[in-house]
């Protein structure tokens, strides 16, 4: 449980920063043109083939339910369910489109179309991102910041991002004291 909070508190103190693009997200991809309700036992998961290409998990949300790739060009699609937001420690917010579609070599997202980051009062789409040793360049197009890979270990949820733990616990609480009267 203290590793599980301790991964947690340096996930959300690199996201404070991480205001420009954090979790690219939605960069699905495979090995092969696939569709994306294809179900094979040997095709590598989203996460799998993100990984092939030198990228953590956690630049995509979960819940993706299909990809396709291109290994000729690098063109992909990711797909999820619906559109996917969340906030993270309260002020950042980012947004996925239920197709998320770029190219991807190793080490690098670029054309990204799909993601979008709150700065202040604007949204605005993370278009590339790349990595660079242990870290990650997010980049807005007219600004970039850099992350430490260790800080996307873990993929963020539709809905509560890194607080899902905290929220299911916030609810039960809720409800037991309901219960109670």
């Amino acid at each position: 449980m203290a590793d599980l909070q301790s991964q947690r508190l340096v996930l959300l103190r690199s996201t404070t920063t991480l205001f420009l693009l954090l979790f690219l997200s939605p960069l699905p991809l495979s090995s092969s043109l696939s569709s994306p309700n294809a179900t094979t036992a040997d095709k590598p998961s989203a996460y799998e083939v993100l990984q092939s290409y030198n990228f953590p998990v956690g630049i995509l949300p979960k819940g993706v339910i299909g990809y396709q790739l291109d290994e000729s060009t690098g063109k992909f699609s990711a797909y999820l369910d619906k559109n996917c937001g969340f906030s993270l420690e309260g002020s950042y917010q980012l947004d996925y489109k239920s197709t998320i579609e770029g190219y991807i070599s190793n080490g690098r997202l670029s054309s990204l179309e799909g993601v979008k980051v709150k700065l202040l009062f604007l949204w605005v789409d993370i278009v590339e991102v790349y990595r660079s040793g242990d870290s990650l360049e997010f980049s807005v197009g007219i600004a970039s910041a850099g992350f430490p890979v260790d800080n996307f270990y873990v993929s963020p949820q539709c809905g509560c991002g890194l607080d899902c733990v905290d929220r299911i616990l916030s609810d039960s609480d809720t409800n037991s004291l309901i219960q109670s009267y």
